[in-house]
């Protein structure tokens, strides 16, 4: 197999009948989906290598459009689906503007949480190398039902359309998370096991408004995976409860990396911030200076349109990335925060993602952001920004305790604020430029 419509052509033949999609309104067999692409790549001829620049949605149509373009040649660029027309078509105009590599299967855009959107340019040898890691790391069987709850257009989610369709699968599409009843009427969808991708704060939510509702699929809900962003232990934790039997996988991978490691937290150990060991067509390190390179069929071709970008982190094969990050005995790779978000207050460097995974501890916590804020005298301190649970105020003596017992002095936000939410990127990851 060369391409993943190759597999989609294969279920055609063994598994005709199969649902290969369904929406709360539809079903679509694997014999009709593979006839709708067929159809839609011959209308497509004439944009053979060239990139085709559309709005992602929660639909059928958006993956057979999807492969269509792959089908017919041409290079997949799925966008958010409100993305401006002026935005749209500014794509449009740059990538028509580019050389892109013969192998290039999408352009998928960063959120751009560090700096300006970048088009990740994504081959379909590092697509079928994605699938297969997650085929093998995570278990992924023909009898599987996988809810996709977030957008396709960015990898967390794209990628777990690869190794459905490479098992036979199905897919189960949602608009988001917003409808809590629509994710459990997904989870009743008849079949024998049940799988999920949910960022932190997706899970964050199951776990404050329905935890009891979600114990009730613990027969059912084979695994769990998440990502994108660090998933508190709290958490962690309480989802093994709710869950003894099911897989909770903590994966590190990035519209750059592909995906890398993944570890299932389910082990009565769950470690904070580990991600496991590398899959099947994956490696990393960790040099000198903390910062994670990975290597593998998994990495990206490059930026689009940008050499100079490109040369600064991809190199002989090796891509260097902003995570910071430490290896134990039994090689599995612990995240350390990112090298770009590091505060330096008082010439101290602080990570973030310490200060917020030791507040979120003290448990009447929901979610919170430790940012940069400017002093008159000081200079640079730490904010937190705190989003508490429903019931719950903020003491900002008490949480500052809570912080003293667990982090150096230097550690501890001088200033505190109560928010109703924290600003995230379309794929629930915390937006921490917007607070810059």
């Amino acid at each position: 197999m060369k391409t993943i419509e190759d597999f989609l052509c294969r279920n055609a033949r063994l598994y005709a009948d199969q649902p290969a999609i369904v929406t709360p309104c539809d079903t679509i067999t694997y014999a009709e989906l593979w006839q709708q692409v067929s159809a839609k790549a011959r209308t497509m001829a004439a944009l053979r290598g060239r990139a085709v620049v559309f709005r992602g949605s929660q639909t059928a149509d958006f993956l057979v459009h999807y492969f269509a373009i792959h089908l017919a040649g041409a290079v997949a660029v799925p966008l958010e689906h409100d993305v401006p027309d002026s935005r749209l078509t500014e794509l449009e105009t740059e990538l028509s503007h580019c050389m892109l590599p013969a192998d290039v299967a999408d352009v998928l855009y960063t959120t751009g949480t560090t700096g300006r959107s970048k088009g990740v340019m994504v081959s379909h040898r590092a697509i079928l190398a994605n699938s297969d890691n997650l085929v093998k790391a995570l278990n992924f069987s023909h009898d599987l039902v996988f809810v996709i709850c977030g957008p396709m257009n960015h990898i967390g989610c794209l990628s777990k359309v690869y190794p459905v369709v490479q098992c036979g699968a199905t897919l189960y599409l949602l608009e988001g998370m917003k409808d809590l009843n629509a994710f459990y009427q997904a989870l009743d969808y008849p079949c024998a096991k049940a799988a999920t991708f949910l960022v932190p704060a997706s899970i964050r939510m199951l776990l404050t408004f329905s935890a009891d509702r979600l114990q009730t699929y613990a027969a059912k809900l084979d695994f769990i995976e998440t990502g994108a962003a660090p998933i508190a232990q709290t958490d962690m934790r309480q989802l093994c409860r709710l869950l003894p039997h099911s897989r909770l996988y903590n994966t590190y991978a990035s519209t750059e990396t592909g995906i890398i490691a993944t570890y299932n937290f389910n082990d009565s150990h769950c470690f904070e911030g580990c991600v496991g060991t590398a899959m099947p067509h994956a490696r990393f390190t960790v040099d000198s200076d903390r910062r994670i390179r990975c290597q593998g069929d998994t990495l990206m071709s490059g930026y689009a349109g940008n050499e100079a970008l490109t040369a600064s982190v991809l190199t002989d094969g090796e891509l260097l990335t902003a995570d910071l990050g430490r290896v134990d005995a039994e090689g599995r790779l612990h995240l350390m925060g990112r090298s770009d978000d590091i505060i330096n207050t008082g010439g101290l460097k602080v990570a973030p993602e310490e200060v917020e995974k030791a507040a979120l501890a003290m448990g009447n916590i929901a979610e919170c952001l430790c940012v940069a804020a400017n002093h008159p005298v000081v200079g640079t301190v730490l904010r937190l920004l705190v989003v508490m649970r429903p019931g719950h105020e903020l003491k900002a003596r008490e949480l500052t305790r809570h912080l003293r017992e667990r982090l150096e002095a230097y550690k501890v936000p001088m200033l505190y604020e109560q928010v109703e939410a924290i600003r995230k990127t379309f794929n629930g990851k915390p937006d921490r430029k917007s607070y810059r």
